[in-house]
C-alpha cells in the first residue's frame, strides 16, 4: 500500500483522478497513461511493477493487475508482481535490483493500492514520479517508478492493517478490472493486434 512521493507533490505534478463508476474510466486511464509514456524514452523497457500481497484483501490490487496482464500474450509490458509471485515489503529491494540488473534504463510504472479519504474510495490516480510503497502502514521502503497508478481501496488514518484486512474485495476487483482494461487499450494502441491477444 502506497502514497505517492512528497517530491512529486511539491513539483506540482499533474495527477489524474478517475472514478470507478465512470463508464469511460478504462479509456481515460489509457489516454492519460499513453500521454505520460510518450514523455519518456520510447526505447526504454516498460516495466509494470505491481506491488502488494495476496494475504490482504485491501493490498492485493497490484498482484491482481499483474496476474491479469501476465496471462495475456503481449510483449509491450514486462510484469513483476503477480498473485503467484507477489512483490511486497520483504522482496521489493531485491526485485528492483533484478530489474536494474536485467534492463538498461527501464521505465517503471508502479501499481499499488492505497488508503484515502472516504469520498475518494474507488478512485484511480495516475501521476508522474515515484510512489512510496508501504508508507500508508508506516514502512520505509525505496521510492518506486517514474509513473505510478494507485487505486484507493478504503479509508485511511486509523488502524491501517485492520482496514486493509476488512476491505471489500468487490472494490479491489472493480479497480483492478478498470486498470487492466486501460492497460490492454494501451497495449493494443501501441502494438500489432496479434501481439495483444487476450485483451
Amino acid at each position: 500500500m502506497a502514497v505517492f512521493s512528497k517530491r512529486a507533490q511539491s513539483n506540482n505534478v499533474i495527477k489524474t483522478k478517475i472514478r470507478m463508476e465512470d463508464v469511460l474510466a478504462p479509456s481515460k486511464l489509457a489516454g492519460d497513461l499513453s500521454l505520460r509514456l510518450k514523455k519518456h524514452d520510447y526505447e526504454s523497457p516498460r516495466i509494470l511493477l505491481c506491488i502488494g500481497t495476496d494475504r490482504s484483501t485491501g493490498d492485493c490490487l497490484g498482484p491482481l493487475v499483474g496476474s491479469k496482464i501476465d496471462q495475456l500474450k503481449q510483449d509491450y509490458f514486462e510484469v513483476y508482481g503477480t498473485l503467484n509471485n507477489p512483490v511486497h515489503a520483504s522482496n521489493l529491494k531485491d526485485t528492483l535490483e533484478k530489474i536494474y540488473t536485467r534492463y538498461q534504463n527501464p521505465l517503471i510504472i508502479a501499481i499499488d493500492a492505497c488508503l484515502g479519504r472516504i469520498e475518494n474510495v474507488g478512485c484511480i490516480n495516475l501521476a508522474d514520479g515515484s510512489l512510496h510503497p508501504g508508507a500508508g502502514v508506516n514502512k520505509h521502503l525505496p521510492p518506486v517508478g517514474q509513473i505510478h497508478i494507485t487505486g484507493i481501496v478504503n479509508v485511511g488514518g486509523f488502524m491501517e492493517y485492520m482496514v486493509l484486512q476488512n476491505t471489500r474485495l468487490n472494490i479491489v476487483m472493480g479497480l483492478a478490472d478498470i486498470i487492466v482494461k486501460g492497460l490492454c487499450k494501451v497495449i493494443m494502441d501501441n502494438t500489432h493486434p496479434q501481439s495483444a491477444r487476450g485483451c
